[in-house]
């Protein structure tokens, strides 16, 4: 019986026949409510009112503390440390030692020498395990997604957001909304709590990130939802919530470049079993034998404007190596937005006699953790689809991924090969056949304010 994921690994015979063949259920948002009116309407309100989004259940929490806690981070995070004063948060993003993605999380500075991590686990895991066996003078508390914990959260997370969330904010306070930057933070009082909030906002609309002690949590959820009553405030289910970075252009699992490579050895064997990494399952019409296939550099997902060359960290002189020989240009995150005739037919295969397409499902269409279609034109495979749904707002299926940059322009059209041709264990995939899919490349993220206003915004941050 395998006791890490190494040892997982060798027993299924390798990393693509581990991930391919689980029968763990894709992760979806544990105990928030599937729809708190319709999830399509959910959608519609963060883009004409204003919505609540619940982030307390379906991340991880890290809080390193310590005077070693800048160093570590900057030993693992491609971002510039160089600025990072107190009550600024950064979108962090790391790398193994080759240049490929590990993942991403928010890491808010808290106070002095004290940090705080939040995200899904690739990126937490790998700052976990540094910190425990790197030598740095810090200490870390975790509290994992409610899948894993017994009890509720240490912490209460909202995020208020839409073209009314500064109405909301004004109304739960009292008070104008401070001028805050973007990425930035500062504490608001609501219900007579103290919270601490970010300047934040998905798919381009402004909002904070609000988030205290799990104590407090059913008053300021309350009293947010008090002040939202004459602002049209919405609350956004489970179902809804991951739509949303259809729209952001944000793309959220990609496959953490772990499973291969002697230096990364020692963290496959600290990493247990029933690991998020050694348990999610992997699918879609793109098959390889190659785990590393399936990985991104930072320059793929369009995490290149991030990178800091100014201070030494894991897979430096990878992502160098990369910008100078040109692989950085090599590929380009795009949003690709499903032909509607095609998608129909897919979806109305299951209203006809015989094997139809892959079932899709609304709003998430996903049926996997780590999920890959393949894009086609010109005969060949161009590039990968991942996060994948539907918008009642664009009212199209979307796509997130990546593509050859000479298929890139806006308004190429591709093919998108929906479903998978090879079996697997997985429990959640039945008999279908593949299915192609027109598909149009446009930008990530789609929303031109997401791209312009927003995208500079982070970018100064």
């Amino acid at each position: 019986m395998a006791k890490n994921l190494e040892e997982a690994i060798k027993e299924a015979g390798s990393p693509v026949k581990l991930l391919w063949n689980s029968t763990t259920p894709p992760a979806i948002v544990p105990r928030v409510v599937p729809e708190f009116t319709n999830w399509r309407d959910e959608q519609l309100a963060w883009r004409r009112t204003a919505v609540l989004y619940d982030q307390s259940h379906h991340m991880a929490d890290l809080n390193i503390k310590g005077k070693d806690a800048l160093a570590l981070i900057g030993r693992l995070a491609i971002n510039s440390v160089k600025h990072f004063p107190v009550d600024m948060a950064k979108q962090f993003v790391a790398v193994n030692y080759d240049g490929y993605v590990i993942g991403d999380n928010i890491l808010f500075h808290l106070d002095d020498d004290e940090y705080h991590a939040v995200g899904i686990p690739p990126s937490i895991n790998w700052l976990h395990y540094h910190a425990v066996t790197g030598g740095y003078d810090v200490r870390v508390w975790r509290d994992d997604n409610s899948y894993y914990r017994k009890g509720d959260p240490v912490l209460y997370r909202y995020q208020i957001q839409g073209p009314g969330a500064m109405e909301v904010i004004r109304e739960a306070t009292g008070k104008e909304p401070p001028k805050v930057r973007f990425f930035h933070m500062t504490r608001l009082e609501i219900a007579g709590k103290t919270v601490r909030a970010l300047r934040h906002g998905m798919a381009g609309e402004p909002g904070f990130e609000i988030w205290g002690p799990w104590e407090d949590n059913e008053v300021v959820h309350a009293a947010l939802l008090e002040a939202g009553k004459k602002h049209g405030l919405v609350q956004v289910g489970g179902r809804a919530y991951h739509t949303n970075a259809l729209e952001s252009g944000w793309l959220p699992r990609p496959l953490p470049a772990i499973y291969t490579g002697e230096k990364m050895k020692p963290y496959r064997e600290w990493l247990s079993e029933n690991s998020y990494e050694a348990t999610a399952p992997l699918g879609g019409s793109f098959y390889s034998d190659n785990i590393e296939d399936y990985y991104f550099t930072p320059y793929d997902l369009d995490y290149g404007r991030l990178i800091g060359f100014d201070h030494d960290f894991i897979g430096r002189e990878a992502l160098e190596a990369m910008a100078a020989d040109g692989r950085s240009e090599r590929r380009k995150k795009v949003t690709f937005v499903w032909n509607g005739d095609d998608t129909a037919a897919a979806y109305g295969s299951m209203f006809q006699d015989g094997v139809g397409a892959k079932f899709i499902n609304l709003p998430m269409s996903l049926y996997d953790t780590f999920h890959a279609d393949r894009i086609e034109a010109d005969g060949k495979v161009v590039g990968i689809s991942t996060w994948t749904g539907y918008s009642a707002n664009f009212r199209r299926i979307l796509s997130l991924g990546t593509i050859d940059a000479e298929y890139a322009e806006p308004g190429t059209e591709v093919t998108l090969v929906w479903g998978e041709d090879r079996p697997s264990k997985k429990v959640q995939v039945e008999e279908h056949v593949p299915f192609e899919i027109r598909a149009t490349v446009m930008p990530a993220p789609i929303v031109e304010k997401a791209r312009t206003v927003y995208r500079s915004n982070a970018d100064v941050a």
